[in-house]
C-alpha cells in the first residue's frame, strides 16, 4: 500500500499564500488588524486585573466609555497619544519599537 507523503508549510507560507505577500496592501490591513486585536486584548486583561470598568477607565484618561469598548473590541483605531494615556491610566509600561534603516529606535 502506497502512502502519500503530506506536505507542511509555515505559517509564513501560510500567510503569503491565502492572505498575501509582505508589503501587499491585504497583507498589510491583516497585520494591521491583528495588531488592533492584541492591543484591545492587552488593554482589556490589564482594565480587568485592576479591577476597574470601562466606564471608570474611560474617566481617568477623558474619554466616554464606548471609546475604551471600541479600543478593547478593535472597531476603531486610536491615536497613539490615546493609547499611552489609557496605559499610563492602568498604570502599565508600554515601549514601542521601531526599526529605521536598520537602527533600532526604542520609545518607552
Amino acid at each position: 500500500m502506497k502512502t502519500k507523503e503530506i506536505k507542511s508549510f509555515s505559517l509564513a507560507e501560510m500567510k503569503n499564500k491565502y492572505i498575501g505577500k509582505v508589503g501587499s496592501s491585504e497583507r498589510d490591513e491583516y497585520e494591521y488588524e491583528l495588531s488592533m486585536d492584541v492591543l484591545g486584548r492587552m488593554i482589556k486583561t490589564a482594565r480587568q486585573e485592576r479591577n476597574l470598568t470601562q466606564e471608570q477607565l474611560g474617566q481617568l484618561v477623558g474619554v466616554q466609555k464606548s471609546q475604551i469598548s471600541k479600543l478593547e473590541s478593535s472597531t476603531n483605531s486610536a491615536t497613539i497619544d490615546t493609547i499611552l494615556k489609557v496605559f499610563k491610566a492602568l498604570k502599565a509600561d508600554i515601549h514601542f519599537n521601531v526599526t529605521l534603516e536598520n537602527q533600532y529606535l526604542q520609545l518607552v
